[in-house]
């Protein structure tokens, strides 16, 4: 039987698994923290994460159109952002600055660079620390959970803010985990999050090496640091946007390394740059900024921790004459 040969360039190996069922699972895994923002602040957190992803959407959509692109916001990766977004800010926000962040994400972050898997920096993290430098009144005005029942939006600091400045009772480590303390709206519930991380590991959209490195590195920095306080490890790790950047943005495949060694290295810098920031800086949190610095080491640490192509010879140092 006469076969031709055929040449073709890789991947050689395709499997069903396709941007969009991907976004669909991170939408997914998601929803705990979106329920508990409900339950913790009201129906205000569902109206800001509806605001946040329809204007990602839309800011998506009409500059595909202007540019004359093919229009991608059936992948839902402009979704997933405007979730991450929302679950970043306080739910006390301004309409119009959520809507800002939005557009910053969407077309200053992504699109300009060339739309999905060409972006330099995580979307939301960028526009999380735009909105931050430029209202951090509004930003940082943190409310206490309340309830669905409760219309009244009471400001309280942080669990970090608290522990930094020495005021206030601190909320335990069991009010940590099921969220009831002031913070983003979707980072204060410890426990949702991480069901979405686990689900999120069983459908293979993420692997373990960056959420562990980087919520490892910060327990024992602030263990070390705190003289070996295991209650201060554990409060580090389930105060502020740990939770949520570590399991959802800084996994993020466009913009961290691919090779399980470069998730490692990339998560220890990350952990390393939170528990400096948390620890000695004048920000009492810095997951947002530890993130976006360590986005643009990652093709450094990409070409450190490549692996060598199959059937190839090691690298020899060249001896000088």
């Amino acid at each position: 039987m006469d076969q031709k040969l055929q040449i073709t360039v890789s991947p050689h190996i395709r499997s069903s698994v396709t941007t969009g069922a991907i976004m669909l699972d991170v939408i997914i895994a998601l929803c705990p923290a979106l329920v508990a923002s409900i339950l913790l602040f009201g129906v205000r957190a569902l109206y800001i994460t509806a605001i946040c992803v329809l204007a990602c959407v839309l800011s998506e959509l009409a500059f595909e159109l202007i540019t004359k692109r093919t229009p991608t916001i059936g992948d839902l990766s402009a979704i997933v952002t405007g979730m991450l977004l929302a679950f970043n800010l306080p739910v006390s926000v301004p309409e119009w600055q959520a809507i800002l962040g939005s557009i910053v994400a969407i077309v200053v972050v992504k699109q300009l660079f060339g739309g999905i898997g060409n972006n330099f920096a995580n979307p939301a993290i960028t526009a999380r620390i735009v909105l931050l430098l430029s209202f951090s009144q509004s930003m940082t005005n943190w409310t206490r959970p309340g309830g669905l029942s409760d219309g009244d939006l009471v400001s309280s600091a942080t669990p970090l803010a608290m522990a930094a400045e020495g005021t206030g009772k601190l909320p335990s480590l069991f009010d940590l985990v099921l969220g009831k303390h002031a913070g983003c709206l979707g980072e204060t519930c410890a426990l949702a999050l991480l069901m979405g991380g686990i689900y999120l590991l069983i459908r293979r959209v993420i692997t373990w090496h960056t959420p562990v490195a980087f919520i490892g590195t910060v327990f024992l920095v602030s263990f070390f640091a705190k003289d070996f306080s295991l209650e201060a490890g554990l409060y580090q790790i389930f105060s502020g946007g740990l939770m949520l950047g570590a399991i959802f943005m800084a996994t993020d495949y466009a913009t961290s390394p691919p090779t399980a060694a470069g998730k490692l290295v990339f998560g220890v810098g990350c952990g390393l740059i939170t528990a400096a920031i948390r620890l000695w800086g004048t920000y009492p949190e810095g997951v947002s900024f530890a993130i976006l610095f360590m986005n643009l080491l990652t093709p450094y640490i990409t070409k450190l921790c490549a692996r060598r192509v199959f059937g190839t010879a090691r690298r020899k140092k060249v001896q000088k004459a």
